[in-house]
């Protein structure tokens, strides 16, 4: 039963791992590629219409590589977790089911008009159904998202004796206190990874002497929409969801910040620390005393528990992973911010496509918002572990009691090299994009 259930949560985490590589670009991208239609409409000026369309087609092939490894997802439900889709489909069928016939067909259907259909509609109508593709994404991220956050703070439903979960309150859904500040903290955070990618790849023409012009435009967005997102992704979102965890699932929160023992007088916040859970203590740690209790309730003495007050049952199933997760995400989060305040302070004094440093950094850092962001799902998802419905329905209970582990490990190595194909195929046709550059699209 263990093996099984290792299997079944590891293909799960490769393939959602894999498929959420996409919808984070398409999010927040959607939001630039509407800014530069907009100000082309402004300002009339050609060359924001030109990487409107250049960024389009990143989009478009972002988009198609999200669908096909998106759909595997969907059927894991039924086989891997086919109690799970039995005992709860009834509430996350409903939102799931909206995201695909409504969200997922708006993007799908505007995209389409927005790649085929300039000279047909007419820019006004372009930039109508330019906003509309950015609606349908970020509709589709709020849908799954109250999925995510009614498992982990389940609310408006009632169980049946036979075990299975029934909404009896469907308002209750929508206003859940876990998905607002939920979903906007994984919304900046796409944006961040779009920004970068913008950035970064404006960066690399600068630096090449290529596209100059455009590297410019790219670069100036990537650094003011990503200074922006990075610092709301810390406060005020990354704030309340932290909060959030504290109120309603305050093991995970210890184990997250490495509490083992709750402190007296104020808890420390750990820069760095490697959990060691045999000794339950944090070995070579570095702290700064009470800033965790001051950023959590803003009293520089409250107590925040440690695991000591727990049950050992309802630990987080992997403290060192969620641990180090948690702080990975937070530690490039504060180098994100930190780098493109440099950035955004040569930017204002004239002097940011000259300084080599930070188009260098921009570049290298291109890939870290991908591993920032997969960083901060696998802390909500570690953080809600042994629990599939927190509280309500352990992991072990939701599993396939029919499918063996070898077949999920047979399944999980031809997804690894399906997807491995798929990755290759996919940079290639980004790579020409990218190479061709924004001025060989015109009208």
């Amino acid at each position: 039963m263990e093996d099984m259930l290792f299997y079944d949560r590891m293909q799960f985490a490769f393939t959602i791992t894999f498929h959420y590589l996409f919808p984070q670009l398409t999010m927040g991208l959607s939001l630039i590629i509407v800014y530069f239609k907009g100000k082309f409409l402004y300002n009339k000026i050609e060359k924001y219409n030109d990487v409107a369309k250049f960024w389009m087609k990143i989009f478009a092939l972002n988009f198609a590589m999200g669908v096909v490894t998106g759909i595997p997802m969907e059927f894991q439900f039924g086989t891997n977790w086919a109690k799970f889709s039995e005992l709860t489909g009834g509430i996350i069928g409903q939102t799931l089911a909206m995201e695909g016939m409504f969200s997922f067909f708006l993007e799908s259907s505007f995209l389409g008009l927005f790649i085929f259909g300039e000279k047909l509609l007419g820019h006004k109508l372009h930039f109508v159904t330019g906003f509309l593709v950015f609606l349908g994404s970020w509709a589709s991220g709020y849908l799954i998202i109250a999925t995510h956050s009614w498992m982990q703070h389940p609310v408006g439903f009632e169980i049946l004796e036979n075990g299975k979960f029934v909404l009896n309150n469907f308002g209750a859904l929508f206003s859940n206190p876990w998905l607002l500040p939920s979903y906007l903290h994984n919304q900046l955070a796409s944006l961040i990874t779009a920004s970068f990618v913008v950035g970064g790849i404006g960066a690399f023409y600068i630096l090449n002497n290529k596209h100059n012009e455009f590297g410019k435009i790219f670069v100036k967005t990537g650094v003011v929409f990503g200074f922006i997102a990075s610092t709301l992704v810390a406060f005020p979102t990354g704030d309340l969801v932290a909060k959030n965890v504290v109120k309603y699932q305050p093991v995970t929160f210890a184990a997250m910040e490495g509490i083992f023992e709750t402190e007296e007088g104020g808890s420390e916040i750990v820069l760095i620390g490697q959990p060691n859970i045999q000794d339950k203590k944090l070995d070579n740690k570095i702290a700064v005393p009470n800033i965790l209790s001051f950023l959590t309730y803003q009293d520089w003495d409250a107590e925040i528990k440690g695991l000591n007050e727990f049950n050992p049952e309802d630990y987080p199933t992997n403290i060192p992973g969620l641990y180090y997760a948690y702080h990975i995400m937070v530690g490039l989060g504060t180098i994100f911010i930190g780098l493109l305040f440099f950035a955004l302070i040569q930017l204002f004094r004239k002097k940011l496509y000259k300084t080599k440093w930070i188009l260098w950094s921009l570049l290298f850092l291109l890939p870290f918002p991908y591993i920032a962001n997969t960083m901060g799902w696998y802390t909500a998802e570690l953080g809600r572990q042994p629990w599939l419905v927190y509280n309500l329905l352990r992991t072990s209970a939701g599993a396939s009691p029919t499918v063996s582990s070898g077949n999920t490990l047979f399944t999980l190595l031809g997804f690894v090299g399906l997807y491995l194909l798929l990755g290759l195929l996919f940079l290639m046709l980004a790579g020409k994009i990218i190479n061709k550059g924004p001025q060989l699209i015109k009208n």
